[in-house]
C-alpha cells in the first residue's frame, strides 16, 4: 500500500507548488521536524467499527492522511476494535471503502486486537508497579465513589491490595474465572484530582463476548482510553490527532503512555518485535482540534442509528443522511469533501457550519467538472406545428461550457418536445420571461418557438401546448441571434428515455434539531418533502450514464446515477443539490 497517504490523483497535491497550510497542528509538526524532534511523522485515523461514518470523520480522514501526505509521513488506518458487542465486520469494509473513497490510503491496516497480548503485558506491568489494582466495586458503586466536579472521590475499598494478590486477581480475570461485571482492573491515579478522568478509571472489564478477529481467547478487554494511548505507542505515532472531546482524557493518555514506558521495557519490545511491530522512537503527542459541526444534521451515533431501525429512513445509505454511505449515493464527492474540510479550517474552537456550505462546496465542485445533460423532471408536452410528423434531426451541443476538453454530443430533435410546466404560464406573474400564449421563448440550441394553442383536459389541467418554430432563428440562420428574453431547455418527446428521478432536499427543517428545549425531538424536526420521486425524462446521453456519473441537468440542479439502481434500460438519478440555495432567506 502506499506510505503517501494519498491514492486518488484528485486529492490536493503535497508538492511545493501547492499553498502552504498555516493552521497550528501543521505548525507543531513542522516545528517538531526542524527541531529534530521526529525525523518522520506517523500519524492514524482510528475508527472504532461499530457504526457507519458520517460528515464528521471526513474532517479527521483529512487531517490524519493529509498530515501524513503533506510531510512525506505514514498514516495507518487502526480499528479500535476492543467493544466486540457493538462491533461488526460490515462497519469495517464500509469504514474502509468510505476512507479509500475520499481519496486516501494507509501505510499499515491494524486493529486494537492486533496488540491485545502487548496491552495484557503493560496491565501487568502496571500492577507490578503498584500503578493499577483489581476492584470489586460494581459499576453503580464506582460511580457513587467517584464523586463530582465540585467534590473528590474516594478510594475503592480494594485500592490497597498487594502486588501479589492483584497479580494473582488479574490473572484469573484472564482465565475467564470470574463473571461479566464482577471485577475490573483500574489505575491508581488519584481520587482527589479535579479531572474525572484521573480518577482511578478502569483500564480492564470483565466481558465474555467473542470478538470477530481473535474468537473466544479473550474474555477481557482493555477500555478505550488505555488501548488508544498504547496503540499509539505501539505503532509509532507522533501525533495523535483527536477533536476537542478528548482534551480532558490527555492526562490519562499521557499516564498510560508514561507509565507503560513501551521504550524502556524490554519484554513488551519484544513483543512488538515478535509481532513485525516498530521500534518505539518517540512519545506520541496528543494534539485537539474542533469538530466538524453542520446545521441541519445530526450526527450523534444513536440518532443516525434510531433513524434507521425506526424506519425514518431508507437505511445507512439514504441519500439523505450524513453518513459517508449516503453523502456518496446523494451525489457528494470527495473533492467537496475535502474542499468543504479546507474552507472550515482547522482550529480549537467549536462552532456550527451552515449548511450551505457544504452544499457551495459540491457545486463549485460539479460546476467546475460534470458535464450537461438536458433533463425535464415535471414535464408538459410541446409540439411543434409547422414541422412534419416524424421530423427527426440532431443538434450538436459542448458538454460542458467552460471546458473544451470535455467536446461535445448530438442531441435529437424532433416534431414534440418535453418541456418543464413551471416554464408556461397561462397567467404570468411579474417578471415571468419563458413561455406564454401567444408569446415567444428561445428553446436552447433550437430556435424561437412562439406559443398558439393551450389543450386542457376535462379537468382543466394543460396536457400540452402547440406552437411554431421560427424557422429564420435556427442554429446558423440569420435570425438566430434574435433576442428574445428567455430560454427554457427541452428534451424530444420521440427519443427521450423515461426515468426515476429522485428529489432529496435537508433531512430536518430546523437548524438544531437536537435542541430539545421547544419540547420537540429531533423526530419532530423531520421534513416531510426531503424526498420525493417523479417520472420525468432525459435525453438519451444522460440514461446511458455510468453508475455514480454525475451531471448538471440544465437550470434543474446537479444529479447522480444511483450508485445501486440505475441502468441505462431504466434510469435512477438522485438530485445532489440544486443550483442555488433555496434555504437562503428570500428565495
Amino acid at each position: 500500500m502506499s506510505s503517501s497517504g494519498v491514492s486518488d490523483p484528485a486529492a490536493p497535491p503535497s508538492d511545493s507548488s501547492s499553498p502552504v497550510r498555516q493552521d497550528f497542528i501543521r505548525q507543531v509538526v513542522r516545528e517538531d521536524l526542524a527541531s529534530g524532534k521526529h525525523t518522520a511523522i506517523r500519524t492514524r485515523f482510528p475508527p472504532e467499527p461499530n457504526g457507519y461514518l458520517h460528515i464528521g470523520h471526513a474532517k479527521a480522514i483529512c487531517l490524519d492522511f493529509g498530515i501524513a501526505a503533506e510531510f512525506g509521513g505514514r498514516c495507518n488506518l487502526r480499528f479500535d476494535d476492543t467493544n466486540p458487542e457493538k462491533e461488526d465486520l460490515a462497519f469495517v469494509r464500509a469504514i474502509e471503502d468510505d476512507v479509500r473513497w475520499l481519496g486516501f490510503d494507509w501505510a499499515e491496516l491494524r486493529h486494537a486486537s492486533d496488540y491485545f497480548e502487548v496491552y495484557y503485558l503493560a496491565a501487568e506491568k502496571l500492577i507490578g508497579q503498584g500503578d493499577a489494582y483489581v476492584c470489586d466495586l460494581t459499576a453503580e458503586q464506582v460511580r457513587e465513589y467517584r464523586g463530582t466536579l465540585t467534590e473528590p472521590g474516594r478510594n475503592s475499598p480494594f485500592r490497597d491490595r498487594s502486588v501479589e494478590e492483584n497479580l494473582d486477581l488479574f490473572r484469573r480475570m484472564r482465565a475467564g474465572e470470574f463473571a461479566d461485571g464482577t471485577r475490573t482492573l483500574r489505575a491508581k491515579i488519584d481520587m482527589a484530582s479535579g479531572n474525572m478522568n484521573l480518577r482511578d478509571p478502569a483500564l480492564y472489564r470483565i466481558k465474555k463476548v467473542a470478538h470477530q478477529n481473535t474468537g473466544d481467547a479473550w474474555p477481557i478487554y482493555p477500555m478505550y482510553d488505555f488501548a488508544h494511548a498504547l496503540g499509539d505507542a505501539v505503532e509509532g505515532i507522533t501525533h495523535s490527532l483527536c477533536t476537542l472531546e478528548f482534551e480532558d482524557h490527555r492526562p490519562l493518555y499521557d499516564w498510560v503512555v508514561d507509565r507503560v514506558d513501551l521504550a524502556g521495557n524490554p519484554e513488551l519490545l519484544a513483543s512488538l518485535t515478535a509481532r513485525g511491530l516498530p521500534n518505539v522512537a518517540a512519545k506520541p503527542r496528543q494534539i485537539e482540534f474542533s469538530r466538524l459541526n453542520i446545521n441541519y444534521t445530526v450526527m450523534s451515533k444513536r440518532k443516525l442509528t434510531q433513524l434507521v431501525t425506526e424506519g425514518l429512513v431508507d437505511g445507512w445509505d439514504d441519500p439523505r443522511m450524513y453518513t459517508l454511505q449516503g453523502l456518496r449515493r446523494r451525489g457528494y464527492t470527495p473533492a467537496a469533501l475535502r474542499l468543504l474540510v479546507d474552507r472550515v479550517g482547522i482550529s480549537k474552537q467549536n462552532s456550527v457550519i451552515d449548511f450551505s456550505v457544504l452544499e457551495g462546496a459540491l457545486r463549485d465542485d460539479l460546476d467546475a467538472r460534470a458535464p450537461r445533460r438536458m433533463a425535464v423532471i415535471d414535464p408538459v408536452k410541446l409540439v411543434l406545428t409547422n414541422l412534419p410528423d416524424g421530423h427527426a434531426e440532431t443538434l450538436t451541443f459542448s458538454n460542458h461550457p467552460k471546458d473544451e476538453a470535455q467536446g461535445t454530443r448530438e442531441v435529437p430533435f424532433s416534431r414534440q418536445l418535453w418541456i418543464e410546466r413551471e416554464d408556461f404560464a397561462e397567467v404570468p406573474p411579474k417578471g415571468f420571461k419563458r413561455l406564454i400564449p401567444s408569446g415567444e421563448v428561445r428553446l436552447r440550441g433550437a430556435g424561437i418557438v412562439r406559443c398558439d394553442e393551450v389543450i386542457k383536459d376535462d379537468s382543466g389541467v394543460i396536457v400540452e401546448l402547440r406552437g411554431t418554430l421560427d424557422p429564420e432563428s435556427r442554429p446558423g440562420m440569420e435570425g438566430a441571434n434574435r433576442k428574445i428574453k428567455g430560454t427554457i431547455h427541452w428534451v424530444s418527446a420521440a427519443h427521450a428515455v423515461a426515468a426515476e428521478v429522485r428529489l432529496f432536499d435537508r433531512l430536518f427543517t430546523v437548524e438544531k434539531p437536537d435542541d430539545e428545549s421547544t419540547g420537540k425531538t429531533y423526530r419532530e424536526h423531520l421534513n416531510p418533502d426531503s424526498k420525493r420521486s417523479v417520472t420525468g425524462y432525459v435525453e438519451p446521453a444522460a440514461a446511458t450514464a455510468a453508475p455514480e456519473q454525475a451531471f448538471q441537468f440544465e437550470r434543474l440542479g446537479y444529479f447522480v446515477a444511483d450508485r445501486y439502481d440505475h441502468s441505462a434500460a431504466a434510469p435512477v438519478f438522485n438530485r445532489s443539490v440544486t443550483l442555488r440555495d433555496t434555504w437562503a432567506a428570500g428565495t
